[in-house]
């Protein structure tokens, strides 16, 4: 019985997880600004395992119009019209990022990029609105498929909040630091690589299970974007 390597390609049917974390104006991602988003990918061992790699973060600057809740500014502690703020638009700051998802789904011959979040689908509706609005037209991201690491940390460690989870999964956490995009997406991609790793041995036997099958009817993945 042959099985193919372990890759990125077969660990996740064709995506490429890349952990994503915004911090924004308030909770409507029609209305409320986009302040400041990261993105951290994940890097395959030899093995197979998962661990965190590079991260990048920017400041964003508000877009036209934008709603600012002051209790979601009271959270975040972003001054978004602070003087020495480093911010670019909406369009940079995305371009920017796509850019490095288009070129790391390339190196890894995934079809495209799946977003991975703490109560993802908050940020991937953060992230297709801002497409929206820029009229981005080469978004690597799937436009509705995500991994929620609340999920995630429900299933492993009986726990759906940041922070429980990843102390429950034996990592530190820093409260000055969070609420930060860089900070909470680096802990979501580590909490994100322990889960996966500790299911490796689940992974193994269903590949094990589906290579004795033989070739399975699937329903065909929608085509990348080019």
């Amino acid at each position: 019985m042959q099985i193919a390597p372990i890759t990125f390609a077969t660990r996740f049917r064709g995506f490429l997880p890349v952990v994503v974390d915004v911090e924004t104006g308030g909770f409507n991602c029609q209305t409320d600004a986009l302040l400041e988003i990261a993105a951290v990918f994940v890097e395959m061992r030899s093995d197979g395992t998962l661990a965190r790699g590079e991260t990048f973060r920017y400041h964003v600057i508000p877009f036209p119009g934008s709603n600012l809740e002051p209790a979601s500014m009271a959270v975040t502690g972003i001054d978004p019209h602070h003087p020495l703020r480093p911010a670019i638009s909406e369009e940079d700051a995305l371009q920017r990022i796509f850019r490095e998802v288009r070129n790391a789904v390339r190196a890894a011959d995934c079809s495209r990029a799946v977003l991975v979040g703490h109560n993802a689908f908050f940020d991937l509706n953060f992230l297709n609105a801002a497409v929206q609005r820029t009229q981005i037209k080469r978004n690597p991201f799937h436009p509705f498929t995500s991994f929620d690491t609340a999920t995630l940390g429900g299933v492993a460690f009986g726990q759906t909040v940041l922070m429980r989870a990843t102390l429950a999964a034996g990592l530190e956490w820093d409260s000055s630091s969070a609420h930060s995009a860089a900070y909470d997406a680096e802990r979501t991609a580590d909490l994100f690589c322990i889960v996966c790793n500790q299911f490796q041995n689940v992974f193994d036997a269903s590949r094990r299970r589906l290579a004795s099958m033989g070739p399975l009817e699937i329903e065909p993945e929608a085509p990348a974007d080019p």
